[in-house]
């Protein structure tokens, strides 16, 4: 099953993408849950679902703290977002590992501003969760629980730090599932298909997009074998879903024609080398 994320088009309107992800062809949607109402109320969502005749198969944890009305911490998060993905028929959860480094910033308008990042507790209540009662929570609640791997994220000139803890996809092999993020494998400067290799066999889900120094772009306008890698996936019959996750920009967001090309042209290169 080739999906889109709701997330590719995050400065769209959830019906708008989804009517946009049918137009161009789609079998489902995967919605990144955000600030917006919209990406978390089951009923709006299987109402649009049934609009647009194409299935939500995929439910995205908000992948910040401070959502109005969806407080608490990663636990409570991720919890709730199996709920709505239980509510509206998904069969995927995506989650992102515990974050180690948060943004602390200092401003007094208008001229002083410092900013810097902040270390966070290494031994959190969310990574304790994971390690101890993910397995037993995700087959009570008989939804895949899918934990993603994570980028390095660039500061300056040459310089990456790694924002996440257990980020790396050796250190994901410890959890029933994996989502596998090219383009953030791309970001390691790492081996696409030795990395899919090292972990094919906990691999449920997949983000698909492709990584030229920015990150998420369309397959073909970046150095990742994402041909190949679809081929692989097939080789070992893969039945988990790929999602297509891209940024705004590289869909030529504000020209809704152009949208739509660009999409089919994403889903035919994914029927191409995927089937």
């Amino acid at each position: 099953m080739i999906a889109l994320s709701t997330g590719s088009l995050f400065t769209y309107g959830t019906r708008r993408t989804a009517g946009l992800a049918a137009a161009a062809g789609f079998d489902g949607l995967e919605v990144m849950v955000d600030d917006r109402w919209d990406t978390r109320d089951p009923a709006y969502l299987s109402a649009l679902a049934r609009e647009v005749r194409l299935p939500i198969v995929a439910v995205h944890a908000p992948s910040r703290p401070g959502l109005a009305g969806w407080g608490g911490d990663e636990v409570d998060r991720v919890q709730r977002s199996v709920d709505l993905a239980r509510a509206v028929g998904a069969r995927t959860v995506v989650v992102h590992p515990p974050i180690r480094y948060r943004w602390l910033a200092v401003r007094r308008p208008p001229f002083f501003s410092v900013s810097a990042l902040t270390p966070l507790p290494r031994r959190s209540r969310y990574r304790a969760w994971l390690e101890r009662d993910l397995a037993a929570y995700e087959t009570a609640a008989g939804v895949t629980i899918a934990v993603e791997n994570m980028p390095l994220h660039p500061i300056a000139g040459t310089w990456s730090v790694n924002l996440f803890d257990l980020a790396r996809l050796r250190d994901l092999r410890r959890f029933p599932a994996i989502a596998f993020d090219t383009t953030h494998v791309g970001t390691w400067n790492a081996d696409l298909l030795a990395a899919y290799a090292a972990v094919a066999d906990r691999v449920a889900h997949v983000h698909l997009s492709d990584y030229n120094g920015e990150q998420h772009r369309l397959p073909g306008d970046g150095r990742l074998p994402l041909g190949p890698f679809l081929g692989a996936l097939r080789a070992r019959r893969f039945c988990g879903t790929v999602t297509v996750e891209l940024v705004p920009e590289s869909l030529g967001a504000g020209d809704d024609r152009l949208v739509v090309q660009r999409l089919e042209r994403v889903r035919r290169f994914c029927r191409d080398n995927f089937g």
